[in-house]
């Protein structure tokens, strides 16, 4: 018999629709309204003046190491602006723009980020996960979320979201094998930023996209500019919708790129170039739709300056009431609680000491 080619379900695609020339492709415009237009750019610009904050508080000393999102801010807000608040976020650890976006508050980022266990709470009426520190633990989460989901017959998403270095992980492979077999409502949104911490992408895989790695799990893909956040929207819009129709889970690959460090812990100088990050700063994300919408006639320079200066004060008032609260709470003996129904001896006579120490001042 003659070789004969395998009709696969899914074909892959690559979508931008407004790219760093400032082009676009006016078929495929997404019919947005200007209040949407509105959020999406003040959810991008909150993410960047706020995260330039937190990475000024970590060098004074005043909080502790955090993954700078900078550059990924519309592949974050234009797939997070697709749930309903009934929709799960899973992220991983720099996800702060979406998780601002899904009313996170800023407090609760700056005292996670210090110490405080405080902020990792998540209120009650919160779909949202906490961080994800180990890398791509959380596509499981979302699988699993998914799964439960359909079991119980809602109409909800769970969306994860995770670097390139993510999929190199087996846990990656499983959240998506999984997700195919039982067609889970789930999205996972893969930053392509190019790096994992210090290993490029092209040593990570030898696929010529991340997306494709979808068609062996018989689930969609697609590869999308992750610095057009028209494009990121309109691929998780109609990734979204797929999935709460039933339909199943999909795979989109942002294409982006991580400006700044990895965490504050890191050194990019050491394993990069200067040029090619000055490259990547000319498809600034957030430029680029500014100028999209000082276009259509939607912002201005001088409404761009009064919304800096909104959020500006906005994060000063978030750091003020931040640092008033780590003055009356923090309580180092809770580390204790909520482990064990009954705490074993030997655990009791740690509390005790450390209790002992506090009361003397910690001599």
């Amino acid at each position: 018999m003659p070789r004969t080619a395998i009709e696969l379900p899914h074909r892959l695609e690559y979508l931008s629709i407004l790219d760093e020339q400032a082009k676009l492709d006016k078929e495929l415009e997404p019919r947005l309204d200007k209040e949407l237009l509105l959020k999406l750019h003040r959810g991008m610009l909150l993410g960047r003046r706020f995260d330039e904050r937190l990475l000024q508080l970590q060098r004074q000393g005043r909080m502790g190491t955090f993954a700078p999102i900078q550059g990924q801010e519309a592949s974050q807000i234009g797939a997070v602006a697709a749930l309903d608040d009934a929709d799960w976020l899973v992220p991983s650890f720099r996800e702060m723009a979406a998780e601002l976006w899904r009313g996170k508050k800023m407090e609760q980022v700056i005292l996670l980020y210090a110490g405080y266990n405080e902020g990792g709470e998540i209120p009650p009426h919160l779909n949202n996960l906490p961080v994800a520190i180990p890398v791509g633990t959380q596509t499981l989460h979302a699988a699993g979320i998914a799964y439960a989901i359909q079991y119980r017959g809602k109409k909800q998403v769970a969306m994860s979201f995770f670097g390139d270095g993510a999929t190199s992980e087996g846990d990656f492979h499983e959240a998506l094998n999984f997700a195919g077999v039982y067609q889970v409502p789930a999205v996972f949104v893969c930053q392509n930023n190019h790096w994992a911490i210090s290993i490029p992408r092209k040593k990570q895989t030898r696929s010529q996209t991340l997306a494709q790695k979808a068609l062996a799990y018989g689930i969609p893909g697609i590869q999308v500019d992750g610095n057009d956040v028209l494009a990121v929207y309109t691929a998780a819009r109609e990734a979204v919708d797929r999935a709460r129709a039933g339909d199943g889970p999909t795979l989109i690959e942002c294409v982006t790129y991580r400006m700044s460090v990895h965490t504050t812990a890191d050194d990019p100088k050491r394993y990069r170039q200067d040029v090619e990050v000055e490259e990547w700063v000319a498809r600034d994300p957030l430029v680029r739709f500014q100028n999209y919408l000082k276009g259509k006639k939607i912002l201005t320079d001088k409404k761009i300056e009064a919304i800096e200066q909104e959020i500006k004060q906005e994060i000063k008032e978030a750091v003020d009431r931040t640092e008033l609260m780590m003055a009356t709470i923090g309580d180092p003996l809770l580390m204790f609680d909520h482990v064990y129904a009954k705490r074993p001896p030997y655990l009791e006579e740690q509390r005790q000491e450390l209790e002992r120490e506090l009361q003397d001042g910690g001599q």
